[in-house]
């Protein structure tokens, strides 16, 4: 444990509440957590067994004995806190920002700093299922891939109470929280990336028992789109991808993502993954459930929960591996650097446009981050014209 890097905890929802004994099982010492409220950071702080606790995101920050720090906190806040980080040399694993500019802050921080690690945290790529799908789609299992085809269903993703998963604008909604990790996860599978998306968003629950009033939910509970992938021209080529996100199915959970190609079909329900061959005459199961021995919780899905215990296995591995360096890429060489956060960032502002034109749009991922004065700009242009 030694040679393990302090942890410093920015969060208190229910994804932070378990990555917390999940490090600790690893041999990480967990130094400090951050909480919205003094209150918030004092109570999980002590329930957790962590020594340190604030509302101030400079004394984590700060904190001499912190050197990697793990952002599960509002969409709004973390590009913010992930470029601070890396500016004082620690090393970032954290959770999507809310816009594209705010990922490509992130990405230019991690090209400054290329001896930190940093990684965006979603942990299906983690996943034993998807780690054995990917290596399967690799040898050729299906064949050339043709189509892939995502189910997620499940119970709302609001909070009790008003708050930034009830807003679009700051990062609420399927498509931002399951449909980014779904789209990282197509691209980690097939190898490719969109270049063009098609997509619909419904806000069905716009009031509910604690939100009323004035108040108004903006932030999407169901999410249907579609990706064509790789090849852009002629439209006949590349990989075909449906998505369909629906969080208004309460008590169940369903999440199943399936992969057709030209020998035949891969498919990860939930936490197993199955295949079959053209001209077999059933389903085999190439991956069963597995023990599970971490923490139990009730509001992180289980592919997620174990995706994050296998992420927390390969950063131990990342940081012993290497004595003199601080840590070793191999171990989490899977993981999504923060340049796949802005192209998944790009997708699902893609996705919405599309929404609100009802046409195809282009994925084009930004080079250089727009002049702010950008719209005033163009303007000024017009009327000199």
């Amino acid at each position: 444990a030694a040679m393990l890097p302090g942890v410093g905890v920015f969060g208190t929802g229910s994804t932070a509440r378990a990555l917390v004994p999940l490090l600790k099982a690893e041999g990480f010492e967990v130094r400090a957590l951050w909480g919205q409220s003094d209150e918030e950071a004092r109570c999980l702080a002590e329930e957790l067994g962590i020594p340190f606790h604030t509302s101030r995101s400079d004394d984590v920050l700060l904190h001499q004995d912190v050197d990697l720090v793990c952002i599960y906190i509002p969409p709004s806040m973390t590009r913010q806190i992930a470029v601070k980080a890396l500016g004082i040399g620690k090393n970032v694993v954290c959770e999507k920002a809310a816009t594209a500019v705010d990922s490509f802050k992130m990405v230019t921080a991690a090209r400054y700093y290329p001896q930190l690690l940093s990684v965006m945290g979603n942990t299906l790529r983690f996943l034993p299922a998807f780690v054995a799908m990917h290596r399967l789609l690799a040898e050729g299992y299906v064949g050339e891939v043709q189509v892939c085809d995502v189910r997620v269903y499940g119970p709302s993703l609001l909070d009790r109470c008003y708050g930034w998963t009830c807003e679009e604008l700051m990062g609420g909604g399927g498509l931002h929280t399951v449909g980014s990790a779904i789209i990282d996860l197509l691209s980690f599978l097939t190898g490719a990336r969109a270049s063009r998306v098609h997509g619909l968003l419904r806000t069905f629950v716009q009031q509910n028992g604690s939100i009323r009033g004035i108040r108004r939910i903006t932030s999407d509970d169901f999410c249907f789109f579609q990706m064509l992938m790789g090849g852009a021209s002629p439209p006949s080529s590349g990989v075909c991808c449906t998505v369909m996100l629906n969080f208004n199915m309460p008590g169940s959970f369903v999440h199943e993502v399936m992969v057709v190609g030209s020998f035949g079909r891969l498919v990860v329900k939930g936490t197993e993954l199955y295949g079959q061959r053209h001209g077999s005459k059933r389903e085999e199961l190439l991956l069963g459930q597995g023990e599970w021995a971490g923490p139990e919780s009730t509001d992180t899905p289980l592919p997620h929960l174990q995706g994050l215990s296998s992420m927390v296995k390969a950063l131990r591995q990342a940081f012993q591996a290497h004595e003199e360096r601080r840590w070793a890429r191999g171990p989490v060489a899977a993981a999504p650097t923060f340049e796949d956060g802005l192209y998944v960032q790009t997708v699902v502002e893609a996705v919405k446009r599309s929404s609100c034109s009802g046409e195809w749009e282009c994925v084009e991922v930004m080079s250089q981050e727009p002049d702010p004065n950008h719209n005033l700009c163009e303007a000024l242009q017009r009327n000199r014209n």
